[in-house]
């Protein structure tokens, strides 16, 4: 069955490219639309921790990172011995906890630099949304505002290595999450080779946020699993388009409302998607990587069946690019933040080098951008502030205490800072 999102909301959506000064809602992997960006000025270059409103200890450890919505933010957590999932609430202003839910599973090979709470939940006014997986079973679970359960979909097994990350996001009234699984095939110094070991089957799916129920369903190729977040496109005839990536398939454009791919751009990644696509002056910015850094990153102009248009490379960066953390696109500039702490300056529209900075650490979480500043926070739990201007100016470095591989969060003019298993606000004042 075909469902029509609302022209209103989806523009708005495209629209609301970062979060406003105040805006209370950051409600996905990397805020709106995955941009990264607020322009709230109420946070700081530099504190202490006597400057935190309040520090919160988490019932697990984890590597999703927090969204937020009005009054409540959403972790996920989990238990490295059992593999016990747990979703969190918490009160914005005081760091209470308001509710937590337990969800027993089981333990699984995946990359010591995974954990089993990885994936980032998506929430709006209903409540939150969660995803999991165990080799068994890719989950995807609705709760509402108190914690009830809602709807819970089983997708099938999952294959890959690695363990998963990607994360679901909201649209409209459609839960949108991608499942680009892994073919052993294409891994055999990982997986040996097992005649029977099984390949993953990958694909796309909308699922209706009020029932659960699956709306439309895109079968995709199997290469190498992958862990990118979408995000949402304005496509030349101004209506909006899904953005994901994949090795298999490259960049590929989807229509919200039926699953159908309107363009892709295949054969630019020759290894794995980490990173999540963004949108930078009209242009759709993703790359790929291998082992521990970047490979490539491309620019592509989306294409139009409507208009005849095929979709084109304007540009490539090649070293140093990230692997890991997400791009930032704000004021006609792309800023690359690299896993080896290599930051990166480009023209957003041609891909010209503006400057290149370096901090010495090492990155998994994608940096925000706030106010004009970078927050970028290292593995070892360092926040590096740095200038998103045309000058490579580091303005900030403030130690968190604890080891990090999660973005911030920023609602209300207040930054939340997630650590392994802690949480801390910050700013707002």
């Amino acid at each position: 069955m075909t469902h029509r999102l609302p022209a209103i909301g989806m523009l708005a959506l495209l629209i609301g490219i970062g979060a406003q000064a105040g805006d209370a809602h950051w409600p996905r992997f990397r805020g709106p639309n995955g941009t990264g960006i607020s322009e709230a000025t109420t946070v700081p270059v530099k504190w202490t921790e006597n400057d935190y409103n309040w520090t919160a200890a988490l019932p697990g450890m984890g590597h999703s990172s927090p969204v937020v919505w009005g009054e409540r933010i959403y972790v996920t957590c989990c238990d490295r011995k059992t593999a016990t999932r747990t979703v969190v609430c918490l009160a914005a202003g005081s760091g209470r906890a308001v509710w937590r839910r337990d969800y027993p599973s089981k333990t699984f090979r995946q990359t010591r630099d995974n954990s089993y709470a990885s994936a980032t939940p998506a929430t709006d006014a209903a409540g939150v949304v969660v995803t999991w997986s165990t080799p068994e079973e890719v989950v995807l679970l609705a709760l509402d505002r108190d914690g009830r359960d809602v709807w819970k979909l089983g997708l099938g097994p999952y294959v890959g290595g690695h363990g998963t990350g990607a994360s679901p996001i909201i649209v409209g009234d459609l839960v949108v999450l991608p499942n680009d699984q892994e073919d052993p095939k294409a891994l055999p110094s990982m997986y040996g080779r097992n005649p029977k070991m099984a390949t993953g089957k990958s694909f796309l799916v909308g699922v209706d946020r009020a029932t659960g129920a699956i709306r439309w369903k895109t079968e995709r190729r199997t290469r190498l699993s992958a862990y990118s977040t979408p995000c949402l496109a304005p496509s030349p005839d101004g209506r909006p388009e899904l953005i994901f990536t994949s090795t298999a398939h490259g960049i590929t454009a989807v229509d919200p409302a039926t699953g159908t791919v309107n363009w892709e751009v295949g054969n630019v990644f020759r290894d794995r998607c980490v990173g999540s696509p963004v949108v930078a002056d009209g242009l759709v910015v993703a790359g790929y990587g291998a082992g521990s850094r970047g490979a490539r990153h491309v620019a592509v102009r989306p294409g139009s069946r409507a208009k005849g248009l095929k979709p084109e490379v304007v540009y490539d960066i090649t070293k140093p690019v990230p692997l890991v953390p997400t791009a930032v696109a704000r004021g006609g500039r792309l800023f690359l933040w690299g896993d080896d702490g290599r930051i990166t300056c480009h023209e957003a529209s041609s891909g010209k080098t503006i400057w290149q900075g370096r901090v010495p650490a090492a990155f998994y979480a994608s940096p925000v951008c706030v106010g004009g500043r970078l927050y970028g926070i290292s593995k070892k739990g360092e926040v590096f502030v740095v200038a998103a201007s045309d000058k490579f100016e580091l303005l900030g470095r403030v130690p968190l205490g604890e080891p990090c591989f999660a973005s911030p969060a920023v609602a209300g003019g207040v930054m939340y800072l997630r650590t392994l298993s802690h949480l801390f606000s910050l700013g707002g004042r």
